[in-house]
C-alpha cells in the first residue's frame, strides 16, 4: 500500500466519489423508473382514446391488444406482449390522472397493484409500498396474506375508509394488531407438533421477515429475557424496542388458547419494565401476547378497568382465507 492509499485524507475523498457515483447511479434508476412508468401510463391512454373513438372494426377490436403485442413486439423486442399491454391500458384506466401516481414506486409495483380488484385494498397497499419503502417482493407477500382485511377487521367504515387513503402509520400499541398475524415464512408441515420454544426459533431465524409483519420501527433486543423477583426467575420470550413509540415492546408466544394467567404474568413483565429498566426518556412498556386461540369475553374480564399497556392478539402460522376477510370487510363497508 502506497504512502497516498495510506492518507486519511485521500480515503475520504474515495469515500466521497464513491457515495456520489452510487447516489447518481440510484437517482438515474429512479428517473428511469418514473420515465417508464409514465410512458406506460401515456400507451394505456393512447389504446384506450382509440378504442372510444369508435376506430375498431368490430373484427380487429376484438384482437387489438395481441395484434398490438406482435406489431410492438417485432419492432421492439420484449416489453409489449399481451399481458403487458393489458396492464398499461388498465393503468389509465384506474389512475386516469397521472399526477396521481407515485414517482416513488416503479411500474413493477403498479403492475402488483393493479391485480388487486378491490379499489380500497388497492389504495391501502399503494400507500404502504410508499410509506415503508416495499420491494416488489413484499409487496406481493403483503398481499398474499391479506395485509389490508387483517388491519380492516374490527374497524368501522371510517377508519377502514382511513386506512385505505393513509395506509397504517403506528401511533399506538394498538396500530401493530393485525388479525391475525401470520407467520407462513416458519414452514412448519401443517400436521408437526411445534412448541412454543420452536416458534421462538423460527422467528429469530427469520427475523427480517418477522419484523416486516409486525410493521415498521421495531428494533431486536434479545429472547429469553431473564426477570428476577423474589428469588425467582421468569423469562419474557421476545423483547424489541420501537423507535418511533420510544418504548419497550414485550412479546410471549402461547400455543393455544390464551388463559387470564398468561396476563396476569404479562402484567408482572410491563411491571417490571417500568419500575426496573425504562430511562427517563423511554414511554410505558408495551406487552403483546400472540396466541393461537383468543377468548375475546375472558380477555375483556382479566383486562376490565386495566390502564396497562397490553395486547392480546391471534398468530396463524398459515396463509388466513383472504376471501372471508374479505368478506367481513365487505359487511362494514355495505352497512
Amino acid at each position: 500500500m502506497t504512502a497516498l492509499q495510506k492518507n486519511i485524507d485521500y480515503q475520504q475523498l474515495v469515500k466521497l466519489i464513491v457515495n456520489k457515483y452510487e447516489s447518481a447511479k440510484t437517482n438515474i434508476a429512479k428517473a428511469v423508473n418514473s420515465e417508464m412508468l409514465y410512458a406506460y401510463w401515456e400507451i394505456g391512454k393512447y389504446i384506450i382514446n382509440f378504442e372510444q373513438k369508435g376506430k375498431l372494426k368490430a373484427d380487429y377490436g376484438s384482437h387489438l391488444l395481441e395484434n398490438l403485442s406482435k406489431d410492438l413486439s417485432l419492432s421492439h423486442g420484449k416489453g409489449f406482449s399481451r399481458s403487458n399491454l393489458n396492464y398499461m391500458r388498465l393503468l389509465y384506466h384506474k389512475y386516469p390522472t397521472c399526477e396521481t401516481l407515485s414517482p416513488k414506486l416503479s411500474w413493477s409495483h403498479y403492475y402488483e397493484l393493479l391485480k388487486v380488484e378491490d379499489d380500497l385494498a388497492r389504495e391501502f397497499y399503494e400507500k404502504q409500498a410508499i410509506i415503508d419503502n416495499w420491494g416488489i417482493r413484499e409487496l406481493r407477500r403483503q398481499k398474499k396474506t391479506g395485509l389490508f382485511h387483517r388491519l380492516a377487521i374490527g374497524k368501522d367504515k371510517e377508519k377502514i375508509l382511513e386506512l385505505s387513503k393513509k395506509g397504517q402509520i403506528v401511533k399506538s400499541g394498538e396500530d401493530f394488531i393485525k388479525n391475525p398475524h401470520v407467520f407462513e415464512f416458519m414452514n412448519f408441515p401443517e400436521n408437526y407438533q411445534y412448541s412454543e420454544t420452536d416458534i421462538e426459533k423460527a422467528i429469530i431465524n427469520n427475523l427480517q421477515k418477522f419484523l416486516l409483519e409486525m410493521g415498521k420501527g421495531f428494533a431486536f433486543i434479545g429472547r429469553q429475557q431473564r426477570i428476577t423477583l423474589n428469588n425467582r426467575h421468569y423469562f419474557v420470550d421476545l423483547v424489541f424496542y420501537h423507535v418511533k413509540l420510544k418504548c419497550y415492546v414485550l412479546i410471549d408466544l402461547k400455543i393455544g388458547e390464551i388463559v387470564h394467567e398468561h396476563i396476569g404474568q404479562m402484567k408482572l413483565y410491563l411491571g417490571y419494565y417500568t419500575k426496573e429498566i425504562n430511562e427517563e426518556t423511554d414511554n410505558e412498556p408495551i406487552g403483546l401476547i400472540l396466541s393461537e386461540e383468543k377468548d375475546d369475553i375472558m380477555v375483556e374480564y382479566a383486562m376490565l378497568n386495566d390502564s396497562s399497556k397490553l395486547i392480546v392478539s391471534k398468530y396463524q402460522l398459515y396463509l388466513p382465507d383472504i376471501e372471508q376477510l374479505k368478506d367481513k370487510v365487505k359487511e362494514v363497508i355495505d352497512k
